[in-house]
């Protein structure tokens, strides 16, 4: 029995002349993640895509594993594919079914019917097939307020197709849709939050990771590429530049006051993320703050370190709670390494009592006594860059 991959594109189709660029990548990301599984042919018509394996081997269950990680795509099942007549529905649906039907108690039948040439209209399919389905399976009742399962039966321009359930889909746009933007990414729970969130909405994802050892171990390190890779599932490869931070944070200790040790480093952080950003082609950085929760995320530490950057700032989390955010890292299967405990830069130098409303003129004034342009030079002249993939 000859099955495809049926997928619904959700926002994609609120998209006006520009609607094809985005299915279009979308599919271009859908044949590149199951490539691994068999040749497949994609087509699209009528708000949907439809996967045809070519070979007998594919593996229908790590496809549809997969298809949860494309963005774009709302929803999608498995469906067995029927002659376009009621006869060979009837009698592909009960066998198709089986394994599904048994094991619920109530169930109902929808009809989409897109072809208008179909001699049945979608209330008798729903009936005529809701009675084949009742005469096989005993065990069923119908229930069309709250079933089990639903039944679909999809009549289209170039065939038939039966589905029980669908799965729902990342949703989001396509990535690569919306151009490049770079995270700065921590080893906590909330920035592999924001970069998925943003992947999301159709970015492609860069990322940026400072490290200051001795204070920092190889651990940590480890940790924020395993973050990545939980995140490039979804997004695609990023590319990640690690950033020494060492000097710069000692400088900081050194020169500054020490309750704006945080803000002014964060400052730093922002003015090389700036210019690593603008060398790869990124239009914005991305970082997972949420304003109020710790000292450096209140209005005006935040407002003191957007005022050192030339490209804007995207903050996708700055409305949500913890919890919400946790629920996230839990989703993309990233809560567990986002807590194990290796040290990142940021907790190293954190001073007792944080300054939390810098006044316009007295970051920089802090700042006076480092040599920044200096100390940003070395920084970036000792980059390292890899590529991370899932």
């Amino acid at each position: 029995m000859k099955e495809i991959i049926l997928i619904k594109d959700g926002e994609l189709s609120l998209k006006g002349l520009n609607r094809q660029n985005f299915e279009d990548k979308m599919i271009s990301n859908i044949r590149r993640k199951l490539k691994k599984f068999g040749d497949i042919k994609i087509r699209k018509a009528q708000s949907a895509v439809y996967i045809e394996p070519r070979s007998d081997d594919f593996d229908f269950e790590a496809a549809l594993d997969e298809m949860s990680t494309v963005f774009g795509v709302a929803a999608f099942s498995r469906a067995c594919v029927c002659e376009k007549n009621f006869e060979d529905i009837k009698q592909k649906a009960p066998v198709y079914l089986k394994e599904t039907l048994m094991g619920v108690k109530t169930f109902k039948v929808e009809a989409k019917r897109a072809d208008k040439n179909f001699p049945l209209k979608s209330p008798e399919i729903c009936a005529e097939l809701g009675g084949v389905l009742l005469e096989n399976f005993s065990n069923l009742s119908v229930d069309v307020h709250n079933p089990d399962i639903t039944v679909t039966v999809e009549i289209r321009d170039f065939g038939a197709y039966i589905r029980a359930g669908q799965i729902k889909g990342a949703g989001g746009l396509p990535a690569g849709t919306s151009g490049r933007a770079q995270v700065l990414i921590s080893g906590g729970i909330d920035s592999p939050v924001a970069a998925y969130t943003m992947a999301k909405r159709g970015l492609i994802l860069n990322a940026i990771h400072f490290a200051s050892p001795p204070y920092t171990s190889k651990r940590a390190e480890q940790k924020v590429k395993t973050l990545l890779k939980k995140v490039a599932r979804y997004s695609g490869t990023i590319k990640l530049s690690i950033v020494p931070f060492t000097e710069i944070q000692e400088e900081i200790g050194k020169c500054c006051p020490e309750d704006y040790f945080t803000i002014i480093m964060r400052r730093m952080m922002m003015r090389i993320s700036c210019i690593v950003a603008e060398k790869d082609g990124c239009m914005a950085l991305i970082t997972g703050e949420s304003l109020g929760q710790v000292a450096s995320q209140t209005l005006p530490s935040i407002a003191a370190t957007d005022s050192v950057c030339n490209i804007p700032t995207l903050r996708p989390l700055i409305g949500m709670d913890k919890e919400e955010i946790v629920t996230i890292s839990k989703k993309i299967d990233a809560f567990e390494t986002s807590i194990l405990p290796y040290e990142d830069c940021c907790t190293v130098f954190t001073p007792k009592h944080p300054h939390t409303r810098p006044k316009p003129g007295q970051c920089e004034k802090a700042e006076e006594k480092l040599n920044i342009d200096v100390l940003i030079e070395r920084a970036v002249n000792g980059i390292v860059c890899e590529y991370i993939d899932f």
